[in-house]
C-alpha cells in the first residue's frame, strides 16, 4: 500500500509542480473528499473542490510562478509533506504560501487532506 501511495503522491508533486493544479485533483481526488485549509470548514466532494479551485485560479490567478516540494513521507495510507507555493494574483500581490499537507489515501485517492501553512 505504501509504494502505491508513494509512486501516486510522486505523481501529484509533478503534477502541482507544473501548475497542473486541476489535472492533479481530477486524477486522484476521491469521490467524497474533504480538503480543509487549517481551521477552516472542510470542502467536500470532488466535483465541488475541483470547480472550486477552477474558481480561484480563472478569476484570481494572473501567474503560476511555483511549487517546490521539500520532504515528504508516507506512513501506513498517510502522507506527509512540506511545500511552498507561489502564485501572481490579479490584484497584483504575489501569494506565497508555505504548507505542510497530510493526507489520508483511500483507494488509491485522496481521501481526506489539510493544509497548514503560513
Amino acid at each position: 500500500m505504501e509504494n502505491q501511495i508513494e509512486k501516486n503522491l510522486t505523481h501529484v508533486h509533478d503534477l502541482l509542480s507544473n501548475g497542473q493544479f486541476i489535472e492533479a485533483m481530477e486524477t486522484y481526488l476521491h469521490e467524497d473528499v474533504e480538503l480543509r485549509e487549517a481551521n477552516g470548514e472542510p470542502k467536500k466532494g470532488k466535483a465541488y473542490c475541483v470547480k472550486f479551485e477552477d474558481d480561484f485560479i480563472k478569476n484570481d490567478v494572473k501567474e503560476f510562478v511555483g511549487y517546490k516540494v521539500g520532504n515528504y513521507a508516507v506512513n501506513g495510507n498517510n502522507s506527509y509533506y512540506d511545500a511552498v507555493m507561489t502564485l501572481k494574483l490579479n490584484d497584483g500581490t504575489t501569494l506565497v504560501s508555505e504548507q505542510i499537507v497530510v493526507t489520508e489515501w483511500k483507494d488509491g485517492k485522496i481521501f481526506r487532506e489539510r493544509y497548514y501553512h503560513a
